[in-house]
């Protein structure tokens, strides 16, 4: 089997963090990785493609639908980084190739098969597309000021309510990358061991809110991307603080991804991107 790497750290962390707390809100990952059971995955913001194809690559079962609003950043993915073409979607939801070319076919092993981009904004793709329940959704989107766009963690938007819906609403979890603001006359001190600034608290009660207000379990917390000004966001609808301290929280976390670990096998591992930084939300 091909292994793709993930080079780009904000992006080991999401989905070291994200796929982490999936399997701690009791998801068999096992049979997802196997290709026994099917993962939906959806990804808003798809740079070069390298977090899509991994995440297909190394899950089995994985089926991901990727959000790009930028046409240009599409076309590009496919000419200079060699992402399939065979997975981009029309906007009546058909392949815009009717089969994969030859390329794709050697290349990617079926693996294209299981990807489908899209140009849309992710407000628009969210809103009509009510029959997806999603287990997990990376979300890396900025605009061209490269700030995460207040559309996308609006508690009282239309958008919101909608991710609600598509978000699985028994262990569904969003993985959010999120620029640091912490420093040190910042940072919320009312609340202990709280490593992250105001801002990314706001965006996290934003999401509390318009994701779990109605839900009978749920966690958010934020890690500290290492060696980058980044924050990755989690927000799971199947984990629980049930009473425990951070670090408690922080050392199941850490147990558990040892467990996914060995379960994906892949070349680095998630307990490097639980360490440091856990601020419980």
């Amino acid at each position: 089997r091909t292994v793709f790497f993930l080079i780009v750290t904000d992006l080991k962390s999401m989905v070291s963090v994200g796929l982490t707390s999936l399997a701690a809100s009791k998801y068999d990952l096992t049979s997802a990785a196997i290709g026994k059971k099917q993962m939906r995955i959806l990804c808003v913001g798809h740079g070069g493609g390298s977090l899509p194809l991994f995440l297909a690559n190394h899950i089995l079962g994985a089926l991901v639908d990727i959000v790009e609003i930028d046409p240009v950043v599409i076309s590009e993915s496919v000419r200079a980084m060699g992402f399939p073409a065979f997975s981009v979607m029309t906007a009546t939801g058909k392949r815009a190739l009717p089969t994969p070319d030859i390329i794709d076919q050697v290349m990617w092993r079926g693996i294209h098969e299981r990807l489908f981009l899209y140009e849309s904004e992710a407000k628009e793709f969210i809103l009509n597309n009510q029959n997806n329940s999603y287990d997990i959704i990376f979300m890396d989107a900025y605009d061209g000021a490269d700030i995460f766009p207040h559309s996308l963690w609006d508690s009282d938007s239309l958008f919101m309510k909608a991710l609600s819906e598509r978000l699985h609403h028994e262990h569904g979890t969003l993985v959010v990358n999120l620029h640091s603001d912490a420093n040190i006359s910042d940072l919320d001190r009312s609340i202990e061991g709280v490593t992250t600034g105001k801002y990314v608290r706001k965006v996290g009660k934003a999401y509390k809110k318009g994701l779990m207000e109605n839900e009978r379990n749920g966690l958010v917390f934020s890690c500290e991307v290492p060696w980058l000004c980044n924050v990755s966001l989690v927000v799971s609808r199947g984990m629980s603080s049930d009473g425990r301290h951070r670090d408690q929280i922080k050392t199941s976390l850490m147990k558990t991804s040892l467990e996914v670990d060995k379960i994906l096998r892949l070349p680095f591992s998630f307990l490097d991107y639980l360490k440091t930084g856990l601020a419980i939300i």
